[in-house]
Order: structure tokens, then sequence, then C-alpha cells
């Protein structure tokens, strides 16, 4: 199965992002076979880093956390140090749920959930605003949320097996 998946795998993979917590008793019997090669293939599919990890996702809201903010940011310099650094300071703040390095008019652009907009101001003072590789900072106040979704649409796998 070495880099190569079947269409198997991508049904195992599938149901497994609907719902983590499935029974491999209960995938053996949606895709017809016995539970010891849904449970080996299953294995290898961790193993070769197709699954990474399992995982519940939480409601924000009901936990009290009702603010999102999206951060561009841009620093001062773009040695591999500052990089480094500053990735290094960001992986280390709980508020941050995702850090990518981007093109454009930026050089990171963060996601962060907070209580509220207070939070954030708290966060960008104590936190954000300490890092020396920090250049110019412009945030982007969710208001509302119109999709969130950590299921991959693995339909562009099904039509090249």
């Amino acid at each position: 199965m070495k880099n190569k998946l079947d269409s198997t795998d991508v049904k195992i993979l599938e149901l497994l992002q609907e719902d983590s917590k499935i029974s491999v008793k209960h995938i053996s019997e949606r895709l017809n076979f016995s539970q010891t090669p849904i449970f080996e293939r299953i294995k290898k599919l961790e193993k070769e880093g197709y699954i990474k990890n399992y995982m519940a996702v939480l409601s924000e809201r009901k936990l009290g956390l009702k603010q999102t903010v999206f951060i561009g940011v841009t620093l001062k310099g773009h040695t591999r140090s500052y990089l480094e650094k500053f990735l290094e300071q960001v992986n280390g703040f709980s508020e941050v749920m995702e850090c990518y390095q981007v093109t454009g008019n930026f050089d990171y652009l963060l996601k962060v959930v907070l209580k509220d907009i207070d939070a954030y101001q708290t966060f960008v003072e104590t936190k954000l605003s300490l890092i020396k590789e920090l250049g110019n900072v412009h945030t982007f106040i969710a208001t509302k949320k119109g999709k969130q979704t950590h299921k991959l649409d693995l339909g562009f796998l099904k039509n090249s097996l």
C-alpha cells in the first residue's frame, strides 16, 4: 500500500473522517470485509502517515470561545532565523489554532480563537507584540462562520484509481 491507495483504503478514510470513533466492526460491515483486513489496513494507513491522528472537534461557542480572528503578519526580515524564531514563539501560543506561511501581502496568516475581543487585545499586547521579529499586523475579525470542516474531499483519489 506504500504511497498507493486503492478504493477500499479511500472508503476507510472517508468513514473515519465522518466519525473517528467508528468501530472496525462497523467499517467491515459497511465495506463487506472481515474485521482483520480492515484493522490491518487502518494500521497501515496510520503507519504510512495517511492518518495523522484522531480527534474530537469541539464547539468553541459552547466553551465560551466566541471570537475568531485572522491575523496577517509581516516580519521585519526574511532570513531563516527570523522565520524559525517567529514560528517557535507562535507555536507556543495556545490561542493560535493555525499558522500558515503565505504569499502576497503577509508572511504568515494566523487563525486565533479567543473568548472575546478584549481577550484578543490582551493576546496582542502580552504575546504577539512581544515577538522581536514582528513587523506589521493586520487583523480580520470574523463576524460569522460560513463553513468549517476538517473533512478532505477524496473524490480526486477515486478518479485516479
